[in-house]
């Protein structure tokens, strides 16, 4: 940043993979937009780019498969699975081809599991979840303190962050020096509590106000540090050894898996960076315990979800927002629609009510409102029955304001909503039924369908 000729440098703790997968949520999602694709689509998209982000920075494939589906799309489907499996895999080739196949960290070693040490895995889960809890609740502390300006920001994060490097340097560059001496069992019990809460409090700081850069790091290197100093700590206290691997892989996984809400991917990430099956059983069982203390001992529901709840966006309330949220609206619109003048000639008349069923969309029918009037041509044909016409011609004029038939009042909507945009229009706007639009209307085509509230309860099953 300049600032009055002089050049600033903030030097903040944030993980560098994470704006890989940025990167390729948000190019996914613009690829989308470009395309012109309905909004219910560019969810399917960003877990495209997400899990090809995280497979590509960290060659772990099929983690990012797993955080895509766990994270984002928020289910498991087969039309789901194999777009999102084809973009991870072209992610890890792509970076492969580049980079090489090296890996964030290399554990060679196997890695050996007592069923004595059970007890202690339960006790440290625990741990990493109010671990979690704390991290999760610092960030979204100062998360909210976004209504100050950038430079207030950047210059607070530059200043603590400086001041705590000058007493714990382990916590400035990516961390994964420092998580491999906690791998390696070299750090002592007070280096690694001091990299626990200096790196704690700096990513926390940094994240919540708003510099750029990842959580997926820092949460493996908090984990993993935690991991270790609870390790030596129960290697005094439990009637076996342990391994420091073990200690510290356990760590990664709980706080990964509760930080991120991701307990899959951070497991499969596990297995997938040490390459020791045998670690599946303990990193389940622990970070099983981490993810109950943090959603059911202090209902957090991890730093990604508690963002989009303090922007509005609610994801985990309603399950069948979700539902109606992955279809969009031009999907389910009636395209057998007519539209039609505030009057027309009688001969016109019968012509539209002897047709197969279908929509009139009677344009300035109330001049009150901006509201379109929708009417079956079932309530025309019914009127021109019972209605005394006597010797009316087939060119007499009638008006549809003077006809009193029933019809619904409707407002527009874009082609590119989804049906959960599409029920809250309804709702928000009282009305009965929505005239989809295209994004840039057209003299030639100004409507594209019909939407009436029946037809979103019809596709959800109600």
């Amino acid at each position: 940043m300049l600032w009055r000729g002089d050049c600033v440098t903030v030097r903040a703790e944030r993980g560098p993979r994470g704006p890989c997968v940025h990167l390729g949520a948000g190019t996914a999602s613009q690829l989308g937009q470009w395309l012109g694709l309905p909004r219910n689509s560019l969810r399917t998209l960003v877990a495209f780019g997400a899990a090809a982000g995280i497979s590509a920075s960290f060659n772990t494939p099929m983690a990012g498969v797993i955080f895509a589906m766990e994270v984002i799309l928020m289910e498991h489907t087969i039309a789901g699975f194999i777009p999102v499996i084809v973009a991870s895999v072209l992610g890890a080739v792509i970076s492969q081809l580049v980079f090489g196949s090296d890996i964030s960290f290399d554990v060679d070693a196997r890695i050996g599991f007592e069923v004595a040490v059970i007890p202690y895995m339960l006790v440290a889960g625990l741990i990493f979840g109010i671990a979690a809890v704390a991290f999760t609740q610092l960030h979204m502390l100062f998360f909210r303190l976004h209504r100050y300006s950038l430079l207030l920001r950047f210059t607070v994060i530059g200043v603590v962050t400086g001041l705590i490097a000058v007493f714990v340097p382990e916590i400035m560059g990516t961390g994964y020096d420092t998580l491999a001496d906690a791998l390696n069992g070299v750090l002592t019990l007070e280096i690694l509590l001091l990299v626990v809460l200096a790196k704690l409090a700096v990513t926390a700081l940094a994240t919540g106000l708003g510099m750029f850069g990842g959580l997926i790091g820092p949460s493996l290197v908090i984990g993993g540090c935690l991991g270790g100093a609870l390790g030596l700590i129960g290697g005094d206290l439990m009637p076996v050894a342990i391994d420091p691997k073990f200690s510290v892989l356990l760590g990664m996984v709980a706080m990964m898996g509760a930080v991120l809400n991701a307990p899959m991917a951070a497991l499969v990430a596990t297995l997938e960076l040490s390459h020791s099956p045998e670690m599946i059983f303990p990193s389940m069982l622990t970070v099983v315990v981490a993810c109950l203390t943090l959603k059911q001992g202090f209902g957090s529901e991890g730093v990604f979800t508690e963002q989009l709840r303090h922007h509005g966006h609610d994801i985990l309330s309603d399950h069948g927002k979700g539902f109606l949220s992955r279809v969009g609206v031009a999907s389910v619109m009636n395209k057998s629609f007519v539209i039609c003048d505030p009057d027309l000639s009688l001969g016109q008349a019968k012509a539209l009510a002897s047709q197969p069923p279908i929509w009139l969309l009677v344009k300035g029918t109330d001049a009150d409102t901006d509201t379109l009037q929708l009417m079956p041509t079932a309530e025309l044909a019914r009127w021109l029955e019972s209605a005394e016409l006597g010797e009316m011609e087939a060119t007499d004029r009638l008006q549809f304001s003077e006809m009193n038939l029933a019809s619904y009042a409707s407002v527009e909507i874009d082609s590119l909503a989804s049906l959960h945009e599409a029920s809250n229009r309804l709702r928000s706007a009282e009305a009965e039924a929505l005239v989809v639009v295209p994004v840039i209307k057209s003299e030639a085509k100004p409507v594209l369908g019909v939407i009436t509230k029946t037809n979103i309860l019809n596709y959800y099953g109600m």
